[in-house]
């Protein structure tokens, strides 16, 4: 007669945490083989851990320039590498402090962001507008679209628009920031640092601020 596994039994037990076991191992040699391929770009927050000197362990910022700065290495270039090939140039690196090779683990924290991706042709990018707009939020685009085409797509701006100073933000892949640039709506020069033109092409992920207009503005 066949014998049937009472789901309370030990025998069942068993095979749930053995299955539960192999998912678990699955899931982190997934995680692990996924930060291996990956190729570390600046901004990315790197976890880098020393098993036979806990001092050495630290969370570092991959700066714009691609570097971090390690004990006994100073600057080392790591962007574009995988955290394996990290790891093994810090071991190196490292190496002659100890007495037997040491064991260096990296991985990644965090991740930078990462500038708009170019579209392909006939494709269409995202800009966001908020502020006195009559239309605020998203909307896609043609490349190419000027700063006035976006505007006027979104319907314009109100009548409490500050249109002497309305702002689009930009993300700087190279430094890691927003940069902020100023535009007018009046035909007259835009108050400020950073003055573009209206004729201006948008880029994907453009942030479009109009600002409400000041007492007597």
């Amino acid at each position: 007669m066949a014998r049937y596994l009472c789901p309370f039994s030990p025998g069942h037990r068993r095979a749930v945490l053995a299955v539960a076991g192999l998912l678990f191992w699955l899931a982190c040699t997934a995680q692990a083989l996924g930060q291996m391929r990956y190729t570390v770009q600046a901004g990315d927050r790197l976890r880098i851990e020393v098993l036979e000197d806990e001092s050495l362990n630290r969370e570092l910022l991959v700066l714009p320039d691609g570097t971090i700065s390690f004990p006994y290495l100073g600057a080392l270039g790591v962007a574009g590498q995988t955290t394996d090939a990290i790891a093994k140039a810090i071991t190196r690196g490292i190496a002659p402090q100890f007495a037997i090779r040491p064991t260096v683990n990296v991985s990644v924290r965090g991740l930078g962001r990462r500038a708009p991706a170019q579209p392909a042709a006939g494709h269409r990018i995202d800009v966001f507008l908020t502020g006195e707009i009559a239309k605020a939020g998203k909307v896609e685009v043609a490349p190419g679209t000027t700063l006035l085409q976006v505007l006027a797509q979104a319907g314009g701006v109100t009548g409490f628009a500050a249109r002497r100073r309305i702002e689009l933000h930009r993300h700087d892949p190279r430094t890691g920031t927003d940069r902020i640039y100023v535009f007018s709506l009046t035909g007259r020069p835009a108050r400020g640092r950073g003055a573009v033109a209206l004729g201006t092409e948008v880029q994907a992920g453009d942030v479009i601020l109009v600002p409400t207009r000041r007492l007597f503005e």
